[in-house]
């Protein structure tokens, strides 16, 4: 049986959804990103009226601030885009319970073995758009396809509240004369590698010869050539195999140079308190520690390492963020900044495999301890309760770093084999 795969798209995500809880802007072009107040940072999103007016995703502040000069600034609420994002999941439980979240505000929904029951594809991306827009107050734009990247295409067609469905009979009209940078996975580099052969459509990508691609591509090359052709069969995953994005980090810069171990490990302490703490709240556990260093001449590095048990604990974040410290750092010079990551992110219902070698017990008491500490700290406030190395230097530990944590959203090539391609 041919698939029924819809990608749900919600319409200008975070930008939609502070409007919502900020009534007293609609009408204004708004930006979504960076500190308001110190005008720096760069535009994660914007409405329809800033995106009419020239401003870019990826703009720094004061670009958008002179393509559009009344433009209103608000700083990012991961936690609340994460909510309706959950929110939105639980709509589409209600139809399938293959849904494969690609970032906060976008997924894939494989509604095949529900067809039979609801109707058509396309009839239950448009009873999935009248709930979103009832029930949560914005809107999705969907594409309904027989493969993910076609489906993907469709909701980017048409924007925004819109549903395009392309299939076998329509999708060498609407898919192929779209400009190849259009087709998932397309970034800058690529196009202008494929510009140069003369290939400027999907079309045309999809009529070259697969082994001219591999030649100027690589593996790639093949990848893109079943992308354009339709032939895509990677699976939509099953609900809660995946989280919405794929790692939860922060960085600090320093009140002041730090100059010994013990103050960097307040600093480390303290970020992978407020990284532990994100994750615990959204129900995610981390399979990759990674930990960011910029000494006071700007130099920096990035170092990563796989833990043997997937985390959410306090205490095995900043071990394991001090043993990559300790490992690549020589004391050249004093450090102003460190950044501290959880990535390769889970569900934490999600089943996993225990060590023979590690104390499970221990563990849950670490667990549940974080746990009481999260629940004493939203009540009555972040510095109720710290650690007794904060107490070392009353200075780096008045960071309250819970409220600067960054989320990246998943990437496509992480979601298993695409069929066919070697």
């Amino acid at each position: 049986m041919r698939r029924t795969i819809l990608h749900s798209d919600m319409n200008n995500c975070y930008a939609s959804i502070e409007l919502l809880h900020r009534p007293e802007l609609r009408g204004k072009p708004l930006a979504v990103g960076g500190d308001p107040e110190a005008r720096h940072g760069i535009v994660l999103a914007k409405d329809q009226l800033a995106k009419k007016a020239g401003v870019k995703t990826g703009m720094a502040l004061w670009q958008a601030k002179q393509v559009c000069p009344d433009i209103v600034f608000v700083p990012p609420r991961m936690d609340l885009y994460l909510r309706f994002s959950r929110l939105a999941h639980e709509i589409y439980s209600d139809y399938t319970d293959r849904q494969e979240a690609f970032g906060i505000d976008e997924s894939w929904l494989d509604v095949t073995e529900s067809c039979s029951l609801k109707g058509s594809g396309e009839k239950i991306a448009e009873e999935i758009s009248r709930r979103i827009k009832k029930e949560l107050g914005i809107t999705v734009s969907i594409g309904v396809s027989w493969n993910k990247i076609f489906a993907k295409l469709g909701s980017d067609y048409k924007k925004p509240d819109a549903i395009t469905v392309i299939n076998q009979e329509n999708y060498r009209n609407i898919v192929w004369p779209l400009s190849v940078e259009d087709l998932l996975f397309v970034g800058r580099a690529t196009k202008n590698k494929l510009n140069k052969l003369g290939i400027y459509t999907i079309g045309a990508l999809a009529e070259t010869d697969p082994d001219i691609l591999k030649i100027h591509l690589g593996k790639v090359g093949m990848i893109l050539s079943y992308f354009a052709n339709g032939n895509d069969n990677t699976p939509v995953c099953y609900q809660d195999e995946n989280a919405p994005i794929k790692s939860i980090g922060n960085s600090t810069t320093t009140p002041r140079d730090l100059t010994t171990e013990t103050d960097v490990s307040i600093i480390v302490w303290l970020l992978a308190e407020s990284v532990s703490a994100r994750l615990r709240e959204h129900h995610f556990i981390g399979n990759v520690v990674e930990i960011s260093v910029r000494d006071k001449d700007l130099f920096s590095f990035t170092r990563q390492k796989k833990v043997p048990l997937s985390t959410n604990i306090t205490s095995e974040i900043a071990t394991y963020a001090m043993e990559l410290f300790r490992a690549n750092y020589n004391w050249q010079k004093p450090i102003r900044s460190v950044g501290v990551r959880v990535s390769d992110l889970q569900i934490d219902t999600a089943p996993v495999q225990l060590s023979l070698f590690s104390d499970q017990e221990r563990r849950e008491r670490y667990h549940r301890m974080d746990q009481t500490v999260d629940i004493i700290r939203k009540r009555f406030g972040f510095y109720s309760i710290q650690r007794g190395i904060m107490y070392q230097d009353k200075k780096l530990s008045a960071l309250n770093a819970k409220e600067d944590n960054i989320v990246h959203p998943c990437g496509y090539m992480q979601r298993g084999n695409l069929t066919g391609v070697r």
